[in-house]
């Protein structure tokens, strides 16, 4: 894709970039040197084989947009163009080159040609159905769908001096009465029977047109440069229309016809290259408009399209072309809007309906495809355009944006309503009249100062509400960050230990505040009133307490370098912060330590109750060590000599009545015969002896047999020296 002109509204060329056919040789000569080529990897193919041999006569659009049929030449042919798969569906040949066609349905399947050796033919999806010859050389072919009747405006006149019309009815088969019209004579002065009948100045009927969405009228322009009005219903000239005297100088024809769809309106082109928009209520233009180069013009086509898009202007437009230039311009007052020079000549163009597509014949080998934003959106077959022309048209600094005043500005203070939300708002009337109103997926991007109007004048007491608000908010904010400022934990690593921060700092902070609203006023007014700032015990704050940590420089990289990122599953950290770990009961010595020192210091007090039994038990059930406790704690993870730990401590035997010089006389002479050696209360001199463990008789029947005792085995390795 690429910019096809300079103006404020650009065109973007999708087909037929290249001007002028070359030779094969060196298009694929080119081909092998473009393949490193990313702008040509890149490029946008349309449509498959959108392309003639010499040329292109004719393009036409079916009325359902799913197919292209299109004429052109050498040899003479048809395409047919499926759009839906972006590729050509077939081609058909034809004798004589195709002067112009007419669908006769919905899509491709009936059609009627115009051919250049005076012969109509009627094709059909089979091929050609049946054609028939017209007495004179046609010039233009229309079809009126009221009467099922093809009309063919032709060259020369009858026997009575007057150019005609031909009317083929397709219903029942056969030629019909003539329309008759004035087209003068072989000496241009001469009209009616005395006119000649050939010759290179015969006048001829050029183009026909007929207002199918209104009244019906047909309209057929002359080469006197007249047009004259025909009712289909009486078969009788309704009027005729006369050429402005400063139009031409000489001799005019009329080449162009078209109807507006309101049918009040006719826009009519001559052979010098001038456009006239008339009021069919008065006789004189109301708009002139020149095409530029003198070049007679070949169609005019009113773009009113029934959607819109995002860049889509409301105003009405005439597209005028000749066969150098195709020019879009304001239907109102003539101003020029945008236009295309493609380098070959044209032959015919045609707009895809709602769309901002235009197709075009022309006299180079690929047919031209165009596409404009801001005349409509992208056809349903090519919709992935739009996304491309925003891509192209979102970069500020690019020139050729949908305009160069707001380069980039696709959805820039525009707000997304749904339907529903337009209609409470009362903007529903709006859609498709103004470019404020861009349609999007299920709803509309709406201008944001549009939209804050109409809320406004929806709702009149908006705007005390929003400033109560807004008021209302203010104060809540300023009353919060006055009793507790509003932080986040912004940080990398030790998230855990930040928080904890945190949360102390604001305990600290809330005790802070309590305290400065019971006595009604902030800090600065207490320390105003004291003559000197609270102190710090009077706050209830803990001095420990970090303050700012956070916030200090000297500690940023304790919470953003990885480097000193605490592991909480390391066993110093477990050591330092055992309130970390998940709660464990007491091993069976700190439980026995915990004890006797409650013991030791029930004798001091001399106190001696019925409940001594209990705390024996207690105590002797205390000293017992599990062995999933024992596993756990790693101690049985090596072969080796076993420890054996043996209490003195009798369940039965009361022990809170004796004093502590007995009970460790007890306890001596208690000692047992070895292994376990208690001192004092609590303490324990355990000693072993390790034994060396014999080998069993298992071990000895499975030993290693000795084979140097064989001494009639050879050895399998033939080492004699390996029994040695």
């Amino acid at each position: 894709m690429k910019i096809s002109n300079d103006s404020a509204v650009p065109v973007y060329t999708i087909a037929g970039a290249e001007a002028r056919p070359l030779p094969d040789w060196l298009v694929r000569r080119r081909k092998r040197s473009l393949k490193q080529d990313a702008a040509f990897a890149q490029r946008v193919e349309l449509l498959q084989d959108f392309e003639f041999q010499e040329a292109s006569q004719c393009v036409r659009v079916s009325e359902d947009g799913e197919w292209v049929m299109s004429t052109g030449t050498y040899k003479p042919q048809i395409h047919v163009h499926n759009l839906s798969q972006l590729a050509l569906s077939f081609e058909r040949h034809t004798n004589t080159i195709n002067e112009t066609f007419q669908l006769l349905s919905s899509d491709w399947t009936k059609s009627i040609h115009l051919q250049t050796d005076r012969f109509v033919e009627l094709h059909t999806a089979g091929g050609l159905h049946y054609r028939t010859r017209i007495p004179r050389y046609g010039r233009d072919l229309a079809y009126d769908r009221h009467s099922a009747e093809a009309l063919i405006p032709s060259v020369g006149v009858n026997a009575e001096g007057s150019g005609e019309v031909y009317r083929l009815n397709l219903e029942v088969g056969r030629f019909m009465k003539s329309y008759e019209v004035d087209v003068g004579g072989d000496d241009m002065t001469t009209t009616g029977a005395g006119s000649l009948q050939g010759g290179i100045n015969a006048g001829s009927v050029n183009t026909a047109a007929i207002a199918e969405d209104s009244h019906n009228l047909l309209a057929f322009g002359t080469s006197l440069g007249t047009v004259e009005f025909w009712d289909p219903r009486s078969r009788n000239r309704a009027g005729i229309l006369s050429a402005p005297t400063d139009a031409f100088e000489g001799r005019s024809e009329i080449s162009a016809l078209q109807f507006h769809r309101s049918g009040l309106e006719l826009a009519t082109g001559n052979s010098s290259g001038l456009i006239h928009l008339y009021d069919l209520r008065s006789p004189v233009p109301i708009l002139k408009k020149d095409q530029g180069y003198g070049y007679p013009i070949k169609n005019i086509i009113y773009l009113n399209s029934a959607t819109s898009s995002r860049a889509q202007t409301a105003e009405p437009k005439i597209l005028t072309s000749d066969k150098r230039i195709i020019k879009i311009w304001d239907a109102s007052n003539g101003k020029h809007w945008t236009s295309v020079e493609p380098a070959v000549d044209i032959n015919h163009v045609e707009w895809c309906k709602d769309s901002g597509m235009l197709l075009t014949a022309n006299e180079g080998k690929q047919q031209h495809a165009f596409f404009i934003p801001q005349l409509g959106p992208a056809p349903r077959w090519c919709a992935f355009l739009d996304n491309i022309v925003e891509e192209m048209a979102e970069d500020p600094n690019d020139p050729n944006a949908f305009n160069k005043n707001s380069g980039g500005d696709v959805y820039d203070n525009f707000k997304f309503l749904t339907m529903e939300q337009l209609r409470q708002l009362n903007l529903d009337h709006l859609i498709g009249t103004t470019s404020l109103l861009r349609p999007y997926m299920h709803g509309y991007f709406v201008a944001q100062k549009l939209y804050e109007e109409a809320r406004l004048i929806s709702n009149p007491d908006l705007w005390q509400e929003q400033r109560q608000k807004s008021i209302a908010d203010k104060v809540a904010k300023e009353r919060e960050s006055r009793i507790r400022g509003s932080k986040k934990v912004a940080v990398k690593v030790n998230r855990r230990l930040a928080e904890k921060i945190m949360e102390r700092e604001d305990k600290a902070e809330r005790r802070r505040a309590k305290r400065v609203l019971e006595k009604g006023g902030d800090d600065d007014v207490l320390a105003d009133a004291s003559g000197a700032a609270p102190a710090v015990e009077e706050l209830d704050v803990d001095a420990d307490a970090p303050k700012g940590v956070l916030s200090d420089p000297r500690f940023a990289r304790l919470f953003h370098d990885e480097d000193f990122e605490v592991d909480e599953a390391s066993h110093e950290f477990n050591a330092i912060n055992p309130s970390t770990r998940l709660p464990k009961g007491l091993t069976a010595v700190e439980q026995e330590a915990l004890d006797s020192a409650r013991g030791s210091s029930d004798d001091d007090s001399g106190s001696g109750s019925d409940d001594e039994p209990a705390h024996a038990q207690r105590a002797a059930d205390n000293t017992r060590i599990s062995t999933a406790s024992y596993k756990k704690a790693g101690h049985n993870k090596r072969p080796g000599p076993q420890m054996v730990v043996s209490s003195s401590v009798r369940r039965s035997e009361p022990s809170r009545d004796r004093s502590f010089g007995a009970r460790v006389a007890k306890m001596r002479a208690q000692r047992p015969a070895g292994g376990t050696t208690t001192t004092v209360v609590g303490e324990r001199e355990i000693t072993f002896a390790p034994e060396r463990r014999g080998k069993s008789g298992g071990e000895a029947q499975g030993q290693r047999h000795d084979r140097r005792k064989d001494k009639e085995r050879r050895s399998a390795s033939n080492n004699a020296f390996r029994g040695m």
